[in-house]
């Protein structure tokens, strides 16, 4: 284990060095100053080397003593494209004359604001920042004093939203309580349905390798210990590579030829443990393996951790606000330590139940005999469920309620040829269950949690006022024109066909009562970055997004409101309590 550690630490360490020499601190990469004579205020943003401003988040208020947005009646350079971006490539100098100021308020003060938000060539973006300052007038020093009152929006925690809060709280804390905090977050992580299909492969596992042999509470969990440190070790390696280069390594592997691959592989892991073949490595290459890790006791480890490492990669892509704000700390500093070993820790703790499960596994396994055949074969059901969980991301819908009706009529009459008394009640469970999905993909159902829905449900259709319509988007062109042509706030929903939690919001949050009386108030707008097209890259690199479930915020007046940002799934409640707050 210290070897594996060693070499996470080693590997880690060298992305901070080599991958991300050049990074800049915000303070480098942007410096603001003000000047004034006798007639108007100068402006000037010096940009560090290879920054660049989006174009469209350049904002000029005046603050006090009325909050006016001035951007339009100041002459900004025309902006330029770069890689599909409306951006400002070189320093900005602006001028905004008094006698703009007094034609919209008068007064003696005034504060003023330029906000902004910039990233470097390399691919790293920064958070969205703020520059302000008040002019005085009138008073006993010189008419051309000026009090500094710069203040940056990413550092005031009350306006920050979940995700930019953890990043800050990477940059600011103590390194022990920070990597104690993510160890919490991955605990919190365990209980979503991120991990919830690595604990049948990971069962799968260790009830595969007990068939020979006898299992012990020992052999168990250093078997689970292994499948855990090759996930961490995944998600740790997929995280640095999204925050330092932008490109999220387990959205890529989102792909529905990577998928369908992955569940054929599944497929053949179920029959091999219906005792059709077995899965073995070539002999060369078991007889190395057997020379370098102490004998019999750790055969297997290799494909073990192969295993872990896929199954973190493919089959849990979530995102959540503790990944995420890990992602923006290292986007944001380049500090690929800290933020791995951030992930690497949430990684751990997502991982306990998984080490729970290896360690009761071990005690409780029965001995080899005819109870693990039949354990066996009941696993290799579990790992075609796992195939078609998979499939479901690629699949229509329909389809996939016919997949698992046939694999529960499948089951059942599979396991009809043992005549325990217990096999048969779960022969007869499964039967009536593959009826009921079946009878559900007919009638058009498209939850296997709901099969009867199209029965059961109070109402044979919902009207339109019950439910929320959404539009979809495709680029930042259409983004920005739906947004310009709206007169109520909008909610920008990043979403994707294999994204667990997006159904969740979908199935749960959306449908609640209170949630819809409160979106009916709202544009609703849906991006669908399942593609993951130069498109979709350039929607969720405009606004910090990782991966989705992420929810972006405008209030009427066309500002993004960034404090209401949500990433991962919130249920109702939370939902509502975010929302609340600025709308």
């Amino acid at each position: 284990m210290k070897k594996i550690l060693l070499f996470l630490l080693v590997f880690v360490y060298s992305f901070s060095l080599e991958l991300n020499p050049t990074v800049l601190e915000p303070d480098e990469a942007f410096k603001t100053t003000f000047t004034q004579n006798e007639k108007d205020l100068n402006i000037k943003l010096e940009l560090g080397k290879d920054i660049y401003l989006y174009d469209d988040k350049i904002k000029i208020f005046i603050l006090k003593p009325q909050k006016i947005e001035i951007t339009e009646e100041i002459n900004i350079p025309a902006p330029v494209d770069y890689d599909g971006f409306i951006v400002q490539l070189n320093n900005l100098d602006l001028t905004i004359p008094f006698e703009l100021l007094k034609s919209k308020v008068e007064s003696n003060s005034y504060e003023i604001s330029i906000d902004f938000q910039g990233c470097s060539k390399a691919g790293l973006c920064y958070a969205p920042m703020s520059e302000s300052f008040v002019l005085s007038f009138g008073n006993n020093n010189s008419s051309n004093e000026l009090i500094n009152k710069t203040e940056k929006v990413a550092e005031q925690t009350e306006s920050l939203n979940e995700t930019d809060m953890i990043a800050n709280s990477l940059k600011d804390g103590n390194m022990l309580l920070v990597l104690a905090t993510f160890f919490g977050f991955g605990l919190l992580l365990s209980l979503t349905p991120c991990v919830f299909p690595m604990i049948p492969i990971l069962s799968s596992i260790i009830v595969g390798a007990s068939k020979n042999e006898d299992m012990t509470a020992t052999r168990g969990f250093f078997l689970s210990l292994i499948y855990v440190l090759s996930m961490s070790l995944a998600y740790t390696i997929a995280g640095v590579i999204a925050g330092v280069f932008g490109a999220n390594l387990q959205v890529a592997l989102q792909n529905p030829y990577v998928l369908v691959v992955f569940a054929l592989i599944f497929v053949a892991l179920a029959f091999s443990m219906f005792g059709y073949f077995e899965i073995r490595l070539p002999q060369s290459i078991q007889n190395r393996v057997n020379k370098t890790t102490d004998g019999k006791e750790k055969q297997g480890i290799v494909g073990i951790a192969i295993m872990g490492f896929l199954s973190a990669l493919i089959v849990g892509p979530c995102v959540a606000p503790p990944l995420a704000g890990a992602l923006v700390y290292i986007g944001q500093t380049g500090d690929a330590l800290l933020g791995g070993l951030a992930l690497f820790v949430m990684s751990l703790g997502m991982g306990i139940p998984l080490l729970l499960i290896g360690l009761g596994a071990g005690r409780f396994m029965p001995k080899p005999g005819g109870w693990m055949e039949g354990i066996t074969r009941i696993f290799g059901i579990v790992m075609l469920g796992v195939a078609i969980w998979l499939l479901d991301r690629v699949l229509d819908a329909t389809i996939i309620m016919y997949l698992w009706a046939l694999l529960l009529l499948g089951s059942a009459i599979y396991l009809k040829i043992y005549q325990n008394i217990i096999a048969q009640l779960i022969t007869v469970v499964l039967f009536i269950l593959g009826v009921v999905l079946f009878v559900g993909a007919i009638s058009g159902a498209t939850n296997p949690l709901k099969p009867l829905d199209k029965f059961t449900s109070s109402k044979a259709v919902q009207s339109v006022d019950e439910k929320l319509v959404f539009t979809k988007i495709k680029n930042i062109a259409e983004l920005e024109l739906a947004i310009k042509n709206s007169d109520k706030p909008v909610m920008l929903d990043f979403w994707a066909s294999w994204c667990v939690a997006c159904k969740e919001l979908e199935e749960i949050t959306f449908k609640d009562e209170e949630v819809i009386k409160k979106l009916q108030g709202f544009t609703l707008l849906k991006a669908d970055v399942t593609a993951n097209n130069d498109e979709d890259k350039a929607l969720q690199k405009m606004f910090g997004v990782v991966g989705p479930p992420a929810l972006i915020f405008w209030d009427k007046d066309k500002n993004e409101v960034k404090s209401s940002k949500i990433v991962g799934y919130k249920n109702p409640k939370d939902f509502l309590e975010i929302v609340n707050k600025n709308f």
